[in-house]
């Protein structure tokens, strides 16, 4: 049996190995249960390789989706990529949020920790929507944001597949509540994309600020606004960065840990690091 609690510290329910039992033997519907209840999930002595958590994620997902931006690790595993390219300190963000097409499940595999920093960062979004103060609330609740992003031709074909056309962006893109978009003379899409900074978690319903409001605030390349293209004051962005400050969460990795996160409710990042051996993979899923 695994022993399962808390790590330490932090919300995330640990589920740690202690017969040397194959993940892939763990019970389904009580994993499921606990991921519901916790929305991160750390399971640990293992042993996890990135093939070994595309089969795990395979039993509770209906299917998977690639990010634009990441490299992908082995052609038979197409969906499981390493993390964002780089050492730099990532802002919280949850996946694809800035976008209609957010999946449910973030899936991470750790095969080579940092040696010094590297961490993956979390946030509960439920637990920062709290924190915020009553005014704060009451203007991200009044007032929408907007993410408007430009994907060339090679990064739709990517999402959509390496034969997709501009009929099946379009086909892809009609009629999505909050979303507009315009293709250019050179094939690229441009996208306007607007929905609220508090968002319903997929489990429990209850309201949570998870989003990737910072993240493209900061983002050099990133254009986000209020709904009615008013700028988003640099003292909002500020004092929700306070309050993110205090409830910053760490996974400290281990070779072969395996995290499951709640994309609906938890936001996630990363510390800067500096060793290039470092080697943390991931994947995305919609449940079934």
């Amino acid at each position: 049996m695994s022993e399962v609690g808390l790590l330490s510290n932090n919300s995330a329910k640990l589920i740690l190995n202690q017969t040397s039992q194959n993940i892939l033997q763990l019970p389904v519907q009580e994993t499921l249960d606990y991921f519901k209840s916790f929305g991160i999930l750390l399971f640990r002595g293992f042993g996890v390789n990135y093939e070994q958590m595309k089969v795990f994620a395979e039993k509770f997902s209906s299917r998977f989706v690639l990010d634009k931006d990441r490299p992908i690790v082995d052609p038979r595993n197409k969906f499981v990529t390493l993390v964002d390219p780089g050492m730099h300190y990532v802002s919280p963000h949850c996946e694809n949020a800035n976008s209609p097409f957010r999946p449910d499940v973030i899936w991470f595999c750790c095969g080579v920790p940092a040696s010094q920093g590297g961490e993956t960062l979390f946030w509960d979004g439920v637990r920062v929507w709290e924190e915020l103060d009553q005014e704060l609330r009451q203007l991200l609740i009044a007032k929408k944001i907007k993410f408007c992003q430009k994907f060339p031709a090679a990064d739709w074909k990517r999402f959509l597949g390496v034969g997709a056309t501009l009929a099946d962006v379009k086909r892809t893109l009609n009629g999505i509540p909050g979303l507009s978009y315009k293709i250019n003379d050179d094939q690229s899409v441009s996208i306007e994309y607007v929905c609220s900074a508090v968002v319903k978690t997929k489990y429990g319903h209850q309201d949570a600020f998870a989003n990737s409001l910072i993240a493209e605030y900061k983002n050099p390349r990133g254009v986000v606004t209020f709904a009615d293209d008013s700028p988003i004051p640099a003292t909002v962005i500020n004092q929700i960065q306070q309050v993110m400050n205090k409830l910053t969460e760490v996974i400290p990795w281990q070779a072969g840990d395996l995290v499951m996160i709640d994309n609906s409710r938890f936001l996630h990042g990363r510390r800067s690091f500096t060793d290039t051996k470092r080697r943390i993979y991931s994947l995305l899923s919609y449940l079934k």
